[in-house]
């Protein structure tokens, strides 16, 4: 018996489906092959205008601040005139995104790639949007560093509405879609609704405790298809 058809076994074990059968793990196997969506909230299943009014509404309720724009050209200007409401150095760290890359930012002091934590502002591109929740999919990478999604103290994130959905499931159904034609799935995938935060001390809240301070989310109206 190898140690992976034991593991399996033992999880068939655990789940109370009997003792451990050689078949049974690749049943298994084949269940995880073919994942089954969980349950989905009816919240999130409307149109996209009520979805984007949802996650909208969602957002600003977990402590983040949302902007919409007619055009992702706009994202400079967004976020020289959120830097300025926020008291803060027109300095930013962009990702090093093809889509925020090819946008005009000599109005402001921008640098690019991952954060090593002297970063006070990042700015990255969402993978995707969930309006059950007003959650955003950040997907690591090249493009999209991780560092630059906990390390700075205020979190940019620019959001193509075409690339939100409903809910959670939808987001991994185009994850594995994705990498199924690319034989690529990303190390990570971060779900973040609102900004860090914490109650664990005398249950009273407290931002940034884990991570960013505040969370702005930019939200391109105009951007076409889905990616």
């Amino acid at each position: 018996m190898s140690s992976r058809d034991y593991i399996l076994g033992r999880v068939r074990w655990s789940l109370g489906r009997g003792a451990f059968e050689r078949d049974s793990c690749e049943q298994l196997e084949a269940r995880l092959n073919t994942p089954q969506s969980n349950l989905i909230p009816k919240r999130g299943q409307g149109d996209a205008k009520a979805q984007l009014s949802l996650f909208v509404k969602m957002a600003t309720e977990v402590n983040a601040t949302v902007s919409r724009l007619k055009a992702l050209e706009n994202v400079p200007k967004a976020v020289a005139k959120y830097l300025k409401e926020q008291e803060l150095d027109a300095t930013v760290r962009l990702a090093d995104h093809p889509e925020l890359q090819k946008l005009d930012w000599s109005k402001l002091d921008a640098s690019t790639g991952f954060s090593t934590g002297d970063d006070l502002v990042g700015v990255v591109m969402a993978y995707a949007g969930a309006a059950e929740t007003g959650s955003l999919a950040l997907r690591s990478g090249a493009d999209s560093p991780t560092t630059l999604n906990f390390l700075p103290d205020y979190h940019i994130v620019v959001l193509k509405a075409a690339d939100l959905v409903g809910d959670y499931e939808a987001v991994y159904a185009r994850l594995r879609r994705e990498s199924n034609k690319t034989d690529f799935m990303p190390r990570t995938l971060s779900w973040v609704t609102g900004p860090s935060r914490t109650a664990d001390i005398e249950q009273t809240l407290l931002l940034g405790a884990h991570g960013p301070r505040k969370l702005h989310i930019l939200v391109i109206e105009d951007n076409g298809e889905a990616s």
